[in-house]
């Protein structure tokens, strides 16, 4: 099965949410800063990564990293109460940010928040109610609706961390949404086995984070990600055919540069297809 992926203008992302409905066999897709996207899919509202609050400004404010926000809060999260699944990839708060979290579980008392089985814990701290978490691991796989499931992937942010458990604190999340297989990997730099794992899959859009490491943001306790070569090497190994690149633009310390973004854009080919996002514009992925 092959799939499209094309791009549309949106006014607002209150106005995308506001009906949850997309077309038999479609999946539609927003950015919403760093890491989050929203897929709506089958009357069903999916959120994954979301920071939309800055409160890691005021955490580090006078740190040697800051923490400023770059782009606006997209969406305030008290405007969304009507989303079904939020999935968390780790801990950190630019992926489970209690400020959001907090709210998104008090607006949407039905909403199943996907986490680490390892970090069940910090999301009820975050303000994640008992009831409300799903507890994932990888190669874990949670059939959440008719047609709609998650498996879980380990991911290495810098290093794979596992509890004394086995359960990992850092996952990415193969998202089956009736056979359109998208691909988030949480934070994540290549570790052994991994691109065969996601060769097995028959991913067809992968979304990936590009901001790299170095290591003195790692010596500053800022974990890195994939290089931009690494992910089209991943891509083309892996064959996976549509990539949405993203954890870029938020943080001044933590960004891609303007031309190395644009330089991606000539990766593009008839067998290729590379979306650098922004806020505001909808990504249709179609069944063909």
């Amino acid at each position: 099965m092959k799939v499209s992926l094309t791009q549309e203008e949106c006014e607002n992302l209150k106005d995308f949410i506001k009906s949850k409905n997309s077309p038999l066999n479609e999946v539609h897709i927003a950015w919403i800063g760093q890491a989050g996207f929203i897929f709506k899919f089958r009357n069903k509202l999916l959120i994954i990564d979301p920071y939309l609050s800055d409160y890691l400004s005021k955490k580090y404010k006078g740190k040697i990293f800051p923490h400023i926000r770059l782009i606006e809060i997209p969406i305030n999260p008290e405007r969304i109460t009507n989303v079904d699944y939020v999935l968390c990839s780790h801990a950190h708060s630019d992926h489970m940010d209690p400020e959001t979290i907090s709210i998104l579980s008090e607006q949407n008392p039905k909403v199943k928040i996907i986490v680490p089985a390892a970090e069940k814990k910090e999301a009820l701290n975050r303000g994640a109610k008992f009831s409300q978490i799903l507890p994932i691991n990888d190669g874990n796989i949670l059939k959440l609706e008719e047609g709609l499931k998650v498996i879980g992937i380990a991911a290495a942010h810098e290093n794979l961390k596992v509890n004394q458990k086995g359960e990992h604190h850092f996952l990415g999340f193969l998202i089956d949404f009736e056979g359109i297989r998208i691909y988030h990997s949480g934070d994540c730099v290549p570790y052994e086995g991994l691109i065969q794992k996601l060769k097995k899959m028959e991913i067809h859009i992968a979304l990936l984070p590009i901001n790299g490491r170095d290591e003195f943001r790692l010596k500053n306790n800022i974990a890195g990600n994939f290089f931009i070569e690494e992910v089209l090497d991943i891509c083309k190994i892996a064959k996976i055919e549509k990539v949405i690149v993203h954890h870029f633009g938020m943080f001044a310390y933590n960004t891609v540069e303007e031309d190395l973004l644009e330089n991606l854009r000539n990766f593009n080919s008839p067998h290729f297809q590379i979306i650098i996002p922004e806020i505001n514009k909808i990504y249709k992925i179609k069944k063909i």
